[in-house]
C-alpha cells in the first residue's frame, strides 16, 4: 500500500514517498475548498485550513481525518456507512461521543443581534461587530470546539450564498478537530409561503413556496407529496442542510390542537400514506447521486415526529407549555397514533427503508404505560421509547429528544422553558441519564455537554464502564451512521453560486406553486357564484388585528390594513372602497383564535388559569364539560383539575366574523366570497349563510387564491378533517378518537366532512374519495 499526501491545489511531497502509475484522481480548487475526484469512486472534498491530508490507496484518494497516516475503516469511503460507524465509535473518547449527542438550540445565519437566538462576534453583537454574514459566532465556535457538538438546527439564512459559505466555514473548521467528524445541519420545515409574494418562475435564491403539511394533505395526493420531498432536498442540500426536523406525522384528532397545520391531518390512512411519500421523497438518492441503498448526496435524512403522537393534549391544549402537559386517550384509542409511524414511516416504499430518525413529542401520554406505570414525558418514558419503539416495532435509528426536555421549568405558560414533564424532581444530569436509559440517542436544544458526561458516570457506578460504554457507543454508531450515509464525511462542502442556483429555481417555484393551486378547497358555491369574470369591480375589507405577542411571547403591534397584496389582486380586478360600486365582495379571514387554552390574567388573579380553546370567533362559555379533568398536576400548580367548565374564552380575531357579517350588509345582495385561511377545523356556521362561495385553504400565496376565483384553475382539495357543526360537538369528541364529530351541513345540504370538496360541476367523487372515505368509514 503506497501513500502520499496532497495539500492545498497542488501535490505536496511529505517524507519518502512512492510515485504510482495510473493515479484514478483528481483535484480542483472550488472557492475556500478543494474538490477531489475519484475515478470510479467518491468525489471528497476538504479545506485547506484543517490540515488534513490525502492518502492514496490502490490509485484512490482518502480522507486522512484523524491524521494517523494510514487508512482506517471509517475513513474507508468504499465500506458501509454501518461498518464505518462502529469503528468510528469505537475510537471515540467519552467526551466526543457526548457532544455527538447533543443538538444546538437555534441557529439563525447571520446570528441574531437580539432575543433568544442572539449571537456575538469577538464579544461583540454580532451584526455590529464588523464580522462577514457568514462567519461563525462565537458561540458556534464554542460549541463545536468545546462541546463537540456536531448537530447544528438551522433556522433563518439570509441567503443560500450566506448559508452555503457558513456551512463550509463551519466544516472547516470541525475537519481539522480530533477525529474530523463533519456537522450534520438540520432545519424545521422552511417551504411555506409568504401569500403576498408574486409568483415569479425566476425568482431563484428564495425558497421554493409550497402549502403547509396539511394543506399537501389536502391534495390527498401521495405522489405529489413526494415530488415534494424531492424538491425540498435538492434545496436542503443546497443550503448545507442534511437532516429535516419533518414530517410531523401526528393524528390531529382534536380539532383545537394548535399544531394541526403542520400535520397531515386527522385520518390515519391519509396521514400514512404522505409520511411515507414525504420521507421516500426527501431521503432518496438516484443515479449518480446515490452511494448505496437509496442513500446519497441528494438525501436529507428524515426526523419523524412526534412519537408516539401529539395530537391528543386534553382540551385541545398543547406540550410546548405545562399547562398542556398532557395527552388524553378517552376513546382508548393510543395505538391508533402509532399508524403513521409503523406503517408509514418504518415501511417506505424507496431502498431507504425506514425514516432515519425519530423524535417523541414533550407530551406525558397520560396512564398508557401498562408495564412501569410512569407518566412522564414521551422522552423520558422507557416503555414508550424502549419496550414499544425499540422493541416491538423494532426501529433501530436515531431517537432524538424534542427541544428543552432536560431543563427546568420556569412557567406554565411560558413557551421558551424547560419542558422536563414528569421528571421535575430530578437533576439535570439525571434526567439525561433517565432519558439514555430510556433509549434515546440525542438531546434536542442543549448545546452543553457537561449533563450528558455526568449521566455517563451515573451510569458507570450503576452499570459499570463496560456496559455505559457500550450504551454511548450504540447511540454514536446510530448517530455517525445518518452522517454517512448522506456522504458528509467525503464532502461536506458546498459551491456557493450552485446553491444560489438550485434554491428556488424556475422548475422547484413552478412545481411548488401549482400545488397550491391543488391545495385548495372549495367548501361552499351558490348558485355557481364562481368562477368571477375578470376585471370587474371588487371590494376588499380591510382586516384588524388586536396587539398580541407570537409564540414566543414577542409583543406584535395591532394593525388595520388590507389582508391581501393589493398590486396582485389588481392584475385580476378593480379594487374599490365603496361596497355600492363593486360587483363581488372578497372576505379575507383566518381560523378563529383564542389562545392555547390557559389565561395568565384568571390565574394571576387567583384562578386556574384554564379556560376553552374556541373555534367559534364569538366569545364561548364552556357548559357541562369535562369535570374534574383526566389529568393534571404541576409543581407550580397547587391543584390537579383543570377543567374549564363554566369559563369563557375569548377569540383574539373576532373581528374576521365582522367582516363578513358587515360587508354581506354592505353588499346588498351582491355576491361575497370568503377566502378562509384554515389553521384548524372552524365553526363555519358563524359565517356561511352570509356568503355566496367559500375557499379553504391552509397557507397559499394571493395569487393562487386569484387564480382559483377567476377560473384560471379549478379547485381540486378535499377537506383532510372535518369542519365541527358547532363547539357542542367539539367538546363532546374524544381527544384522540379521528373524525367523530358531527360536522357542519351548510344552506346548500352540503356536509363539511373529511374529503369533502367541490369544483366547478359540484361534488368531488373520484379515486381519493373512494380510497380515503371508503378507509375512514372503515375505521369508525
Amino acid at each position: 500500500m503506497i501513500k502520499y499526501i496532497l495539500l492545498g491545489a497542488g501535490l505536496l511531497l511529505v517524507g519518502p514517498v512512492s510515485f504510482v502509475s495510473g493515479q484514478n484522481w483528481t483535484e480542483t480548487k472550488v472557492g475556500t475548498w478543494v474538490k477531489v475526484a475519484n475515478k470510479g469512486g467518491q468525489t471528497l472534498g476538504y479545506s485547506p485550513t484543517s490540515s488534513v491530508k490525502l492518502l492514496t490507496v490502490n490509485g484512490l484518494a482518502f480522507k486522512d481525518l484523524n491524521k494517523n497516516g494510514k487508512l482506517d475503516p471509517y475513513e474507508d469511503w468504499r465500506l458501509p456507512a454501518a461498518a464505518r460507524a462502529k469503528d468510528l465509535a469505537a475510537k471515540m473518547s467519552v467526551e466526543q461521543i457526548a457532544g455527538l449527542m447533543l443538538y444546538s438550540r437555534h441557529q439563525p445565519i447571520p446570528a441574531a443581534p437580539a432575543g433568544p437566538f442572539a449571537g456575538t462576534y469577538g464579544g461583540k453583537v454580532f451584526t455590529q461587530s464588523g464580522a462577514n454574514v457568514a462567519d461563525l459566532s462565537d458561540q458556534q465556535r464554542e460549541f463545536l470546539t468545546k462541546d463537540n457538538l456536531r448537530h447544528v438546527l438551522i433556522t433563518s439564512v439570509q441567503s443560500p450564498e450566506a448559508a452555503a459559505q457558513w456551512n463550509n466555514n463551519a466544516q472547516g473548521l470541525v475537519e481539522g478537530l480530533g477525529l474530523g467528524i463533519p456537522i450534520n445541519s438540520s432545519s424545521d420545515p422552511r417551504h411555506g409561503t409568504r401569500a403576498d409574494a408574486e409568483y415569479n418562475a425566476g425568482a431563484g435564491g428564495s425558497i421554493s413556496m409550497w402549502p403547509s403539511s396539511l394543506g399537501l394533505a389536502a391534495t390527498f395526493n401521495p405522489d405529489l407529496v413526494q415530488r415534494f420531498g424531492q424538491i425540498a432536498a435538492t434545496e436542503y442540500r443546497a443550503l448545507g442542510i442534511a437532516t429535516a426536523l419533518s414530517p410531523q406525522v401526528d393524528l390531529a384528532t382534536d380539532p383545537r390542537w394548535n399544531r394541526a397545520n403542520g400535520t397531515f391531518g386527522e385520518d390515519p390512512q391519509l396521514a400514512t400514506d404522505m409520511a411515507r411519500a414525504y420521507i421516500d421523497g426527501f431521503q432518496t438518492s438516484t443515479g449518480a447521486d446515490e452511494i448505496t441503498g437509496g442513500w446519497g448526496y441528494h438525501s436529507v435524512n428524515a426526523m419523524v415526529k412526534h412519537w408516539p403522537g401529539g395530537g391528543s393534549g386534553e382540551g385541545g391544549r398543547d406540550a410546548h407549555y405545562g399547562y398542556g402537559k398532557y395527552a388524553v386517550y378517552p376513546g382508548n384509542n393510543f395505538a391508533t397514533h402509532f399508524l403513521p409511524f409503523i406503517n408509514g414511516a418504518f415501511k417506505l416504499k424507496g431502498k431507504t427503508g425506514m425514516a432515519s430518525a425519530v423524535m417523541p413529542y414533550y407530551t406525558i401520554s397520560f396512564d398508557q404505560d401498562k408495564k412501569y406505570g410512569e407518566n412522564v414525558g414521551n422522552n423520558y418514558s422507557k416503555y414508550i421509547i424502549g419496550d414499544l419503539l425499540r422493541g416491538k416495532y423494532k426501529y433501530d435509528g436515531v431517537v432524538c429528544t424534542d427541544w428543552l426536555i432536560t431543563a427546568n421549568e420556569t412557567a406554565v405558560d411560558v413557551f421558551l422553558t424547560g419542558k422536563s414533564w414528569g421528571v421535575e424532581k430530578l437533576t439535570v444530569p439525571e434526567r439525561h441519564y433517565k432519558v439514555l436509559m430510556a433509549g434515546a440517542d440525542q438531546f434536542g436544544g442543549n448545546n452543553d455537554a457537561g449533563p450528558v458526561i455526568d449521566a455517563y458516570k451515573m451510569g458507570v457506578k450503576e452499570k459499570g464502564e463496560a456496559t455505559m460504554r457500550a450504551r454511548f457507543e450504540q447511540s454514536a454508531v446510530r448517530l455517525l451512521k445518518n452522517i454517512f450515509q448522506v456522504g458528509l464525511f467525503e464532502n461536506p462542502y458546498l459551491d456557493p453560486e450552485q446553491s444560489s442556483s438550485a434554491v428556488g429555481k424556475a422548475e422547484f417555484m413552478q412545481t411548488g406553486y401549482q400545488t397550491q393551486l391543488q391545495s385548495v378547497v372549495m367548501l361552499k358555491n351558490k348558485a355557481k357564484a364562481l368562477p368571477l369574470a375578470k376585471g370587474k369591480k371588487v371590494y376588499i375589507p380591510k382586516r384588524f388585528t388586536p396587539a398580541g405577542r407570537n409564540f414566543l411571547g414577542m409583543e406584535i403591534p395591532e394593525s388595520l390594513e388590507y389582508p391581501v397584496n393589493l398590486n396582485i389582486v389588481k392584475k385580476y380586478f378593480t379594487v374599490t372602497d365603496n361596497p355600492d360600486e363593486a360587483d363581488y365582495a372578497l372576505v379575507f379571514i383566518q381560523s378563529p383564535n383564542s389562545g392555547g387554552g390557559y389565561n395568565s390574567a384568571d390565574a394571576k388573579a387567583g384562578g386556574t388559569g384554564y379556560v376553552p380553546v374556541s373555534l367559534q370567533y364569538g366569545d364561548y362559555t364552556a357548559q357541562g364539560t369535562r369535570n374534574p379533568s383526566i389529568a393534571g398536576g404541576d409543581p407550580l400548580e397547587k391543584f390537579t383539575n383543570r377543567t374549564y367548565n363554566g369559563k369563557t374564552a375569548k377569540t383574539i380575531n373576532a373581528t374576521d366574523l365582522g367582516m363578513v357579517t358587515d360587508t354581506y350588509a354592505n353588499m346588498k345582495g351582491k355576491p361575497v366570497i370568503v377566502s378562509l385561511l384554515v389553521s384548524n377545523p372552524t365553526v363555519v356556521g358563524e359565517f356561511e349563510k352570509q356568503s355566496n362561495a367559500i375557499l379553504a385553504h391552509f397557507g397559499v400565496q394571493d395569487q393562487a387564491l386569484m387564480d382559483i376565483l377567476t377560473g384560471a384553475h379549478e379547485p381540486s382539495a378535499l377537506l383532510p378533517m372535518q369542519m365541527p357543526a358547532d363547539m357542542k360537538t367539539v367538546e363532546a369528541q374524544a381527544e384522540d378518537v379521528p373524525r367523530d364529530m358531527k360536522p357542519y351541513v351548510d344552506s346548500e345540504g352540503n356536509s363539511y366532512d373529511f374529503g369533502y370538496g367541490l369544483n366547478w360541476k359540484g361534488i368531488i367523487q373520484d379515486s381519493r374519495t373512494a380510497k380515503y372515505k371508503k378507509a375512514a368509514l372503515s375505521m369508525k
